[in-house]
């Protein structure tokens, strides 16, 4: 395992405590201590969302004299919520037609260069100050996409009661956390591009074959934004830029350390932190 250290750019992160599942504790472990990283805390995922949650030893107390669990069916969703109950698949599906104008379908460009802004998200919005306690309020969502044709954050709220775009708001230099296609695109750059041999060198290592495509991995991603003096110049725009760190793990294997990499989606390029 020396040897793979000192041979390849992203070394294999041995050993079975690295492997707990939890974004927490991967975080932990991967992190570095240079500056530059969005500290927010939210990743997104290629393949599988890290989950958190106590060890073992926390699970076996939590059971010892315990009930008999019971099962229980879910209910039937229904086509439409009420009050604050989270979106529906229905009310996603429909807001999300709603949302996407020909107009921003149009103007738009997405991850991977093609028409159409990068959808983001789907929340249940807040309701308005004068409808707190109103159990009628109008059930609001809030959509947010990001546009790489101007790297801008554009979110839409949708009134479901109405069916209406109730108002857009345009953002530059925010950077929400990362969608599973967005960290797919960025695990392929970094696949594709020379600075991304170490990582390669390192699954082969590891599981004998040829690491060609973001499915063979799980990835947990983090946003860049620059930090003055702390960053190679090419990487001074993320923030402005959609700027991407990865933090790749084997398929029930090591994690493999690329946390000195970062990826430009905006940009589509790769460099490497000093």
């Amino acid at each position: 395992m020396r040897k793979i250290v000192r041979r390849h750019l992203g070394k294999v992160v041995a050993g079975t405590g690295i492997a707990v599942a939890g974004t927490a504790v991967m975080i932990a472990v991967t992190l570095p201590g240079s500056a530059g990283a969005d500290e927010s805390g939210r990743t997104g995922t290629a393949g599988n969302t890290a989950s958190t949650g106590g060890g073992a030893g926390e699970s076996a107390q939590q059971q010892v004299g315990a009930p008999p669990g019971v099962v229980e069916q879910v209910p039937a969703e229904g086509a439409k919520g009420t009050g604050r109950d989270p979106l529906t698949d229905g009310e996603t599906a429909r807001v999300e037609r709603i949302a996407l104008s020909r107009q921003l379908l149009d103007s738009g460009e997405n991850v991977e260069g093609k028409r159409g802004p990068q959808r983001i998200g789907i929340d249940l919005a807040e309701p308005e100050a004068a409808e707190v306690d109103d159990p009628n309020a109008p059930r609001r969502a809030d959509v947010s996409y990001y546009d790489y044709k101007d790297d801008t954050l554009v979110t839409r709220t949708v009134n479901l009661d109405t069916g209406k775009v109730e108002r857009t708001g345009t953002q530059h230099g925010v950077q929400p956390p990362l969608s599973r296609a967005e960290t797919a695109e960025a695990t392929a750059l970094l696949i594709a591009d020379p600075l991304g041999a170490g990582l390669k060198a390192d699954y082969k290592d590891a599981t004998g074959t040829e690491l060609t495509s973001p499915d063979q991995l799980l990835v947990t991603s983090m946003v860049y934004r620059a930090t003055p003096g702390a960053q190679p110049a090419v990487l001074d725009t993320c923030g402005d830029h959609r700027c991407v760190r990865l933090f790749p793990k084997v398929k029930n294997g090591s994690w493999i350390d690329a946390r000195s990499l970062v990826i430009d989606l905006s940009a589509r390029k790769v460099a490497k932190l000093g």
